[in-house]
């Protein structure tokens, strides 16, 4: 007996139980009346509940229920029960003992929330004790030291008599330091759902599991003709890995009945991982991603798990609808990315799951509602909005929860998600004894909802967007639970949309002044939709000139619709930041398209050309561009006879394209010329870029000096021309070449016959006659040199300058000194 009393989680026999509860009672008499006569306790101290300024009282031990199995049990199941008790005092704890109290069972859900608001509050006197059979003892509870325990009873010796839920709680007794008498130290409540038999109509329950993630992709791309996508971080890649939050929502899913709800833009990124990507790690830098192994094998997965499920998909990036109701729809263009973001959904889901999602469903954040974010939610065609019962809220008269539809005008049907079953799960649900308490009490809920009448109700529960690992495995948990029980059946989203509405369901839809400040505080502002309005309109400038417009227009348009998604919610520097990168890399990219800048130009004369040269930096060709050259001073300088002259621009990727505009010059001086490029919507594109030129006027007077002395040139040039043939003649005239000499006549315009020789030749050109001739001596013995000290050779050229004569000029000549 005193082993298995000092063993912690071994249970005495009776007899030892009975000797010392026995030993307790007689040691505590003396005491008994003297507690008499203490004031009464307040009546806050006496529930153990908080009240105005009082705190409750948790115990100076921390009891915890790490499990309960089964979770709902049926007839013939044995309950496990295990957790741990901490001593959280500072002095020990002897002769402790664990215990069960089962409660009688709750009439109402308030009643369940109510045990689960105060789950470890004491007193614990709510319930009766079990037998001391199923217990556990410790010897002593040092301070700090977590001791195990278990404790498993048949369900027949629970003595359950109803159907319905059952509080359980979990007690720890014992003696605290210099006490010698029993008493509770601390409390753990939970819940137990009974029902064995199936009931007349089962609750149909619709559980939507959703594939939610924050942004992760960039609008840029690298400059390659495979256009890698660059992430912002590798985030994803741990999310989708084996153990993270992704994966573990795909594993769990896969398993249970479930709607998936997606966010295409998920897939999307996971899809572009898959076919390789690239990291930012600075400003201007990048590196390799490594994860493109993971990305196939998860979406791989992921097609398997929702091939023949339903599925429904959010508008691309999962818009935030009650920031662009509220602070959007007045910026133009807004609700026109919302379309934008629905219409691409579909395709995308298809593309990558091959499935046809429902799209159907506009999902405001936590389905809160107000008839603005109604309009906005089915603006883009969606005709269900997923709403939530803490937003639409029940009248005092129905008594039960109604089903999920219900139409609240103009074509468009609620879907009530209840609020209880929906935020079973949220806090942190890392530690055991906090999943296993919403476990319990998500069960409870439900069963509870089940016997509220006996009518055939359609359920949806829709939780938090991004479940955590430990909330999934919470809540997969509980549905594997509840799709197992005798009193729900699980129902798809597109079919509890679809059911008969209650009649007594309120179909009022809350005004705006009563949507919660708490959520409204945490919304995109206007000026972040004025910012991506501004980035619409710059791409939507920049587009017309591209030959290929898809490698801009398809990243750029899902980057939009990302700067608007719910996930920025509680991050408004990173959304800041988003925008901006977005914003500034597109400017980088219309920039590759510019004027190249010109230095000041001089022009001389009346008319000239003026060139201007266009870049193109991009891996595309450019088109559809005019280039304007506009003269600030018409008067003094004109373009093409005007104030300006536009040109038709196309440039190949990676090319420039000089343009000549021709130009007028009226007077002299400086004027200021801009080249401007323009769409051919005549939208400006770019910077301008602006030059002087400055103009020298030709006068008159200047004209005919130039010209009198080009005139003077020509003459000049004639009379060389002249002097040099008749050199050549003298010099052809040889004396035994009668032929040459009377060539020779022939080129100074003798008339006469070739036979008269030399002598004709000199008197028909009034000169002197030849002392080289036929019948004279050589030149060189009558001492007249023929320009060259050495014999001509045949190769040797007409001399430039014909030979000086000793005779008398001819008449009219000049002679050259």
């Amino acid at each position: 007996m005193a082993e298995a009393a000092d063993t912690p989680g071994m249970t005495p026999s009776p007899a030892r139980r009975w000797l010392r509860r026995t030993g307790a009672l007689l040691v505590g008499a003396p005491l008994l009346a003297g507690l008499l006569q203490l004031p009464a306790p307040s009546a806050a101290q006496a529930t153990g509940r908080e009240g105005v300024g009082e705190t409750a009282d948790k115990g100076s031990v921390a009891v915890s229920v790490d499990s309960l199995t089964p979770s709902a049990p049926a007839e013939g199941d044995t309950v496990t029960i295990s957790g741990s008790v901490t001593n959280r005092g500072t002095k020990k704890v002897t002769d402790a003992h664990v215990n069960l109290r089962l409660g009688s069972a709750l009439s109402t859900r308030s009643a369940v929330a109510d045990t689960a608001r105060h789950a470890d509050e004491l007193p614990a006197y709510d319930g009766r004790e079990l037998d001391d059979a199923y217990s556990a003892e410790f010897a002593e509870l040092s301070p700090g030291v977590a001791e195990h325990f278990t404790i498993s009873v048949p369900v027949d010796k629970l003595n359950l008599d109803d159907e319905g839920v059952y509080p359980l709680g979990v007690t720890l007794s014992g003696r605290p330091s210099a006490q010698s008498w029993d008493q509770t130290l601390g409390v753990q409540r939970t819940f137990l759902p009974w029902q064995p038999d199936e009931p007349d109509t089962r609750t149909r329950t619709t559980v939507l599991w959703p594939l939610v993630s924050t942004v992760h992709m960039t609008a840029e791309t690298g400059s390659n003709e495979e256009q890698t996508p660059i992430f912002l971080d590798d985030d994803l890649a741990t999310e989708i890995s084996p153990g993270g939050r992704l994966d573990q929502l795909l594993s769990l899913g896969k398993e249970l009945d479930v709607t998936w709800v997606i966010d295409p833009d998920l897939l999307a990124s996971v899809d572009a991982m898959a076919g390789g990507y690239r990291l930012r790690t600075g400003e201007d830098t990048t590196t390799p991603g490594s994860h493109q192994a993971v990305a196939k094998e998860w979406l791989a997965r992921l097609q398997q798990a929702v091939a023949g499920k339903e599925v429904v998909a959010l508008p691309f990036a999962d818009p935030d609808l009650a920031s662009l109701a509220h602070n959007g729809t007045n910026v133009t263009g807004s609700l026109s990315q919302l379309k934008a973001a629905t219409d691409v959904a579909a395709t995308t889901v298809q593309t990558v799951l091959h499935v046809t999602p429902s799209t159907d469903f506009a999902w405001p954040v936590q389905g809160a509602v107000d008839p603005s974010i109604v309009k906005v939610a089915t603006s883009a065609g969606a005709d269900k909005v997923i709403a939530r019962s803490d937003s639409l809220k029940e009248t005092d008269e129905l008594s039960y929860t109604p089903s999920a539809a219900r139409p609240i005008g103009g074509g468009t049907t609620a879907v009530v998600a209840d609020y209880r079953l929906s935020t079973a799960f949220e806090g942190d649900l890392t530690r055991a004894s906090a999943s296993t308490l919403a476990v319990q009490q998500f069960l409870a809920q439900s069963l509870a909802l089940g016997q509220q009448v006996n009518k055939q109700r359609s359920i949806v529960v829709a939780p938090q967007r991004m479940l955590t690992a430990a909330q999934a495995r919470a809540m997969a948990e509980a549905v594997s639970a509840l799709q197992g029980s005798t009193w729900s059946q699980a129902q798809g989203l597109v079919a509890a949309g679809a059911a008969k509405p209650d009649p007594k369901a309120t179909r009022r839809v809350p005004s705006g002044s009563s949507y919660p400040s708490a959520l409204r505080k945490r919304e995109l502002p206007r000026a972040a939709f004025q910012e991506i309005a501004a980035t619409q309109d710059k791409l939507d400038n920049f587009k017309v000139i591209l030959t290929d417009q898809s490698r801009v227009v398809t990243p750029f348009g899902r980057a939009i619709n990302r700067e608007m998604s719910a996930s920025w919610r509680g991050r408004p520097t990173e959304a800041v930041g988003y925008r901006a990168s977005v914003r500034s890399y597109l400017a980088t990219l219309t920039g590759q398209v510019r004027l190249i800048d010109k230095s000041d130009t001089k022009l001389s004369g009346r008319s000239a050309t003026i060139p201007v040269t266009v870049q193109n930096n991009l891996v595309q060709g450019v088109d559809h561009l005019v280039l304007r050259l506009s003269s600030t001073n018409p008067t003094r300088l004109e373009i093409a006879g005007k104030d300006y002259d536009e040109q038709p621009i196309a440039v190949a990727g990676g090319h420039n394209a000089s343009v000549k505009f021709t130009t007028s010059a009226n007077t002299n001086g400086q004027t200021t010329v801009v080249a401007q490029l323009y769409t051919q919507d005549g939208q400006p594109y770019g910077a301008p870029v602006t030059f002087d030129v400055k103009v020298t006027e030709i006068t008159a007077t200047v004209m005919l000096v130039i010209g009198g002395g080009v005139l003077l040139l020509v003459l000049a040039g004639f009379r060389m021309y002249s002097q040099r043939k008749r050199a050549a003649a003298r010099e052809a005239a040889e004396p035994d070449e009668t032929d040459e000499a009377g060539e020779a006549g022939e080129a100074d315009g003798a008339d006469g016959a070739a036979e008269d020789g030399a002598e004709a030749a000199a008197e028909n050109s009034g000169e002197p006659e030849n002392p080289a001739g036929s019948d004279g001596p050589p030149a060189e013995e009558s001492g007249v040199r023929s320009g060259a000290d050495e014999p001509e050779q045949p190769s040797d050229g007409t001399p430039d300058t014909a030979t000086e004569s000793a005779d008398p000029s001819g008449t009219g000549e000049r002679v050259d000194r």
